[in-house]
């Protein structure tokens, strides 16, 4: 299988050698990659060329927005300059961040997964962190959920979800709509990356009502904004961003934001959720 990578990256030149690095050490290598340079100030890009000479499958573009860092909008629009310069001769899209270091079987093992299974439309493995001089995995979401920074979609089922949605919040909404095209989602608890950044470190401080709004224009309604958000705060350690999020959520309802799934598409979300959450309390 064929794998197309795109790695949006600003201002990445403490880690953007270290994911280049880890790919080109891959034991079943990419047939392309496609690092979309988003206005870096640094030597991002002295760092990029340098793999791009050796590497014949490694080449750069460069984009330039603003310099806000704004979750969801900005680094989705760097991936989709990727995605243009490339051809749909590929099996499996990849978007990876700039901060990441793969095992050397990382890819071979992903492509084991769909060719096991053809109704995977997605599949990774685990973000881990480091503390205490330790690697372990980081605990922001479900086990069942691939992070937005390794994301690996079969040609088909990105396709049928329409590509990636340019709001906080795309890396969930896809995997509710592969679900909702009848795909299922794999995630391989003995992959681990590491992640060299924190999450969402670089968001601003303008950023902080997103995740809200994100629950809106994914129509979970009310109730379920309330949950997750309550279950974000407790993981993050912080009321204020409960507090913020269900601000978001009103003030996106209020100012008639436009929503990223269509009404079907919503009704199933909400189902999804309600039928998980009486799982784990074990409710039928």
């Amino acid at each position: 299988m064929d794998f197309y990578i795109v790695i949006p990256a600003h201002n990445e030149e403490a880690f953007i050698g270290g994911t280049l690095q880890s790919i080109v050490e891959q034991t079943l290598l990419p047939k392309r990659v496609v690092v979309v340079n988003d206005a870096s100030t640094d030597d991002t890009q002295h760092i990029i060329d340098k793999f791009s000479e050796k590497y014949h499958f490694i080449e750069s573009i460069f984009h330039n927005t603003e310099a806000l860092h704004e979750p969801g909008s900005k680094v989705i629009n760097a991936f989709y300059k990727g995605l243009e310069t490339l051809d749909e001769d590929y099996d499996i899209i990849c978007k990876f961040d700039a901060d990441l270091i793969f095992p050397k079987n990382y890819l071979e093992k992903i492509v084991e997964h769909f060719q096991n299974n053809p109704t995977y439309g997605m599949v990774g493995g685990f973000c881990t962190i480091e503390k205490n001089g330790n690697w372990v995995v980081e605990n922001l979401t479900n086990k069942d959920h691939i992070r937005g920074a390794l994301k690996a979609y079969r040609k088909k089922c990105f396709q049928q979800i329409g590509g990636l949605k340019t709001s906080m919040g795309w890396d969930t909404v896809d995997e509710l709509l592969a679900q909702y095209h009848g795909w299922q989602l794999k995630t391989d608890e003995l992959l681990h990356v590491k992640h060299l950044k924190p999450t969402g470190g670089n968001y601003s401080k303008n950023s902080k009502y997103k995740q809200g709004e994100a629950f809106y224009r994914m129509r979970y309604g009310l109730w379920l904004t309330f949950i997750a958000s309550a279950k974000l705060a407790f993981k993050k350690n912080s009321f204020q961003f409960f507090i913020d999020s269900m601000v978001g959520y009103f003030k996106a309802k209020k100012g008639g934001t436009v929503f990223i799934v269509s009404a079907a598409e919503g009704k199933y979300i909400r189902d999804l959720r309600w039928k998980n959450i009486r799982k784990k309390f074990g409710v039928v």
